[in-house]
C-alpha cells in the first residue's frame, strides 16, 4: 500500500507538530481539531496560539473538526489525543473506517479506571485492530524547530514497524525500532511522574545530584512496573525509557516538570491546573501509576509519594523526609 494520506487526531503541541513534520516530508495531512471554532481559527491564521505558537502551519494541512472526515481516505491514522479523553473521543469513529490503515499512538497515559495503557483503549473502544506507538524524548517545539531528536515506533508486526519507521524519519528525527509496546508506553507514562517529584525538588531548591537519583531510581521503578506487566527491561535504558524520562526531568517546557516546581514552591494542584490551557499528563497518571503499583505488588516510592502530594495533600518536604528514611536496601 502507498502511503502518501495521513490523519493527525489532536491539534495540541505535539499533533500540530507531528502535522508539520509530515506535510513537510510530502504527505497530504488532515489535522483534527476537537473544537470548530479553533478548526477555523488554525485554518485562517496558520498558527496554534494555544500550543505552538513558534511554528506556522504549512498551508498544504487541510484542518477539520469533522472526526470521521479527517480519517476517511487516509492510509495512517496517528491519534494524539489527551489521556481522558481519548475514549470518549473514540466513541464518535465509525471503525469500518479504520480498516486497512495503519493506526499509531502517539498519546502518553493510562486510563485512570480501567488502567488500560492508551493502545488497549483503542482496542477495547475500536475492536482489534494492530495498534502501533510512537514514543519518545520529543518536545514538540524543538522537533518543529528542527531541532535533531529521536523516538521509537513500537509494533510487535515487525514489518508495520519498518514501514512507520520510513513514515516518521527525517534527517533530523531519528526513528528506532522496537517490538515492546508495552515499555515504551509505561516508559512515556510514568516519566511524566517522576516529572513532577524532580519539578517538586526544583521548587524546593534542591540541586543536581537530587535530581539524577530521582532519575535513577525513576527509572527503577518504570522498569520493575514494566517487566512485572510484560514489558523487556531492555526497553527501559533506551529511547522511550531513560531517554524520554530524561527529557521530561530536566526541560524547562516540560509541563509535568514545571507543575512540580510550583507545588514545590508552596501553590496548590488545583490552582496551578485552573491557570493552564495545555494538559498536564502526570497528574492522571499518578493516580493510575500508584494503582497498578499496588495491583502488581510492585514497589514504588517514588509514586507513592507523588501520589500522596497530588491527592491527599501531603507536604513535599515531608514526602521527601519519608523517601530519605525509608529501609536501607541494596540497590
Amino acid at each position: 500500500m502507498k502511503i502518501n494520506r495521513v490523519a493527525v487526531l489532536g491539534d495540541g503541541g505535539w499533533g500540530t507538530t507531528l502535522a508539520i513534520l509530515l506535510s513537510n516530508k510530502g504527505f497530504q495531512v488532515r489535522l483534527w481539531s476537537v473544537s470548530a471554532k479553533y478548526a477555523k481559527f488554525l485554518d485562517k491564521k496558520r498558527r496554534n496560539v494555544k500550543f505552538l505558537p513558534s511554528v506556522s502551519i504549512p498551508k498544504g494541512i487541510q484542518i477539520t473538526s469533522d472526526l470521521n472526515s479527517a480519517i476517511d481516505g487516509v492510509q495512517v491514522v496517528l491519534v494524539v489525543i489527551p489521556s481522558q479523553y481519548l475514549r470518549s473521543t473514540l466513541c464518535k469513529i465509525d471503525p469500518k473506517l479504520l480498516r486497512g490503515k495503519y493506526i499509531v499512538s502517539a498519546t502518553k497515559g493510562i486510563e485512570n479506571k480501567s488502567l488500560m495503557r492508551m493502545s488497549e483503549v483503542m482496542r477495547d473502544v475500536l475492536g482489534n485492530f494492530k495498534i502501533s506507538v510512537l514514543s519518545g524524548p520529543t518536545i514538540a517545539n524543538e522537533v518543529a524547530a528542527g531541532l535533531p531528536a529521536a523516538a521509537v515506533i513500537a509494533s510487535p508486526d515487525k514489518e508495520i514497524a519498518r514501514i512507520l519507521q520510513g513514515v516518521f524519519i527525517t534527517d533530523r528525527f531519528r526513528v528506532y525500532t522496537n517490538s515492546d509496546t508495552i515499555g515504551a508506553e509505561i516508559g512515556g507514562s510514568i516519566k511524566n511522574v517522576i516529572a513532577i517529584a524532580c519539578g517538586i525538588c526544583d521548587g524546593l531548591g534542591f540541586g543536581t545530584n537530587t535530581k539524577a537519583g530521582l532519575l535513577a531510581r525513576g527509572l527503577a521503578e518504570m522498569s520493575r512496573l514494566g517487566v512485572a506487566m510484560g514489558a523487556k527491561a531492555s526497553t527501559f535504558p533506551g529511547v522511550s525509557g531513560l531517554g524520554d524520562l530524561v527529557t521530561t526531568c530536566v526541560s524547562q517546557h516540560s509541563r509535568n516538570r514545571g507543575l512540580g516546581e510550583k507545588i514545590g514552591k508552596g501553590k496548590k494542584l488545583k490552582d496551578i491546573l485552573s491557570r493552564m490551557s495545555m494538559v498536564t499528563e502526570g497528574v492522571p497518571t499518578a493516580k493510575s501509576v500508584y494503582a497498578l503499583s499496588r495491583k502488581y505488588r510492585v514497589d514504588m516510592p517514588i509514586t507513592k509519594e507523588v501520589y500522596a502530594v497530588l491527592y491527599n495533600n501531603k507536604s513535599p518536604l515531608k514526602a521527601l523526609d519519608d523517601l530519605m528514611h525509608r529501609r536501607r536496601k541494596e540497590e
